[in-house]
């Protein structure tokens, strides 16, 4: 597995190796002790899948508050999508910026997305499967957002981003500057 540390060096992207033959390919995706070594020292306690039929389909800014904050890991098991990142911690000197790549079924990448970022992506084509591992359980009381388009974060979505795709709790995420300090920045 390959590390490719992005702006945010705490959000990292991996490329598992594949070993191809006329048959097709197999991986390695994920090893704990190798993930432990090389990205964090957690545990992940859930799965999680979703599919989205159209592409420009947003889901996201997301994020879960303690004590059920989740780092995730996350890939794209068909299609593809432009997957985002934001520090959230109060304190960092990096709070409120993003960082993104894009994620593909054909290279096989994954975005690791610690506890104090929040997390969302926009499809880029249609059925699109995402699939991530989350180191705690879902909590409907600890379940938090962002405003996808906050002119404070700034993330350039690519323009096939459809905000008419929105569910409707994304529709109505608070702006960043009025999110109360979830996270401390232990830097």
């Amino acid at each position: 597995m390959e590390l490719r540390p992005l702006a945010l060096s705490e959000v990292v992207e991996i490329h598992p190796s594949r070993h191809s033959d006329e048959r097709g390919y197999f991986s390695e995706i994920f090893r704990q002790d190798w993930f432990r070594t090389h990205v964090a020292n957690v545990d992940f306690v859930q799965e999680n899948q979703s599919l989205s039929a159209n592409a420009g389909t947003i889901r996201g800014l997301h994020f879960q508050t303690p004590p059920f904050a989740q780092g995730k890991l996350v890939r794209c098991l068909a299609g593809a999508i432009f997957d985002v990142a934001v520090d959230l911690r109060a304190g960092s000197p990096r709070y409120g910026q993003w960082v993104a790549t894009e994620l593909t079924a054909e290279e096989g990448n994954q975005l690791w997305v610690p506890e104090g970022f929040a997390h969302g992506f926009c499809t880029l084509e249609p059925d699109t499967v995402v699939c991530y591992k989350v180191t705690a359980y879902y909590s409907p009381e600890h379940d938090k957002g962002t405003a996808w388009d906050d002119k404070d974060i700034g993330v350039e979505w690519p323009n096939i981003a459809d905000p008419t795709s929105l569910s409707a709790k994304d529709q109505v995420q608070p702006r960043l500057a009025d999110l109360p300090a979830c996270f401390p920045f232990e830097g």
